[in-house]
């Protein structure tokens, strides 16, 4: 079973970065500036497809605010089976979380032959 690397560096071909973000869009640090300086992150978009990578809004309240975004993006990635989505550890950076309360929202990707989680997840 494939899993993230714990680095990113490059994509390959039909590879997206799905990173940790903020509402705002305002990608400063972490994956987020990562995803902003590498893989086409815009500012001032938190949410969804950018370029090469993908954000998850993270840094608004509780782990069940994450969820709903979680959600959107099993869908999405279900809807473009040409992309393979490389998922960092969300919210467990800068946001503070930890992999335990994160990874559960997860469940339901591990069906998603096109999403590809941290080893643990």
């Amino acid at each position: 079973m494939r899993t993230t690397p714990e680095y990113i560096t490059e994509l390959q071909p039909g590879e997206i970065f799905v990173f940790g973000s903020n509402l705002e869009g305002m990608h400063g640090g972490g994956a987020a500036y990562l995803a902003y300086r590498k893989f086409g992150a815009v500012m001032g978009q938190g949410v969804g497809l950018q370029g090469r990578s993908y954000g998850i809004p993270t840094m608004q309240g509780g782990v069940e605010t994450i969820r709903p975004y979680v959600d959107e993006f099993i869908r999405f990635a279900k809807e473009h089976p040409e992309l393979t989505f490389l998922v960092t550890r969300i919210g467990c950076g800068i946001a503070g979380f930890r992999n335990e309360e994160i990874s559960p929202l997860f469940a339901e990707a591990h069906g998603v032959a096109n999403i590809v989680l941290p080893p643990g997840w």
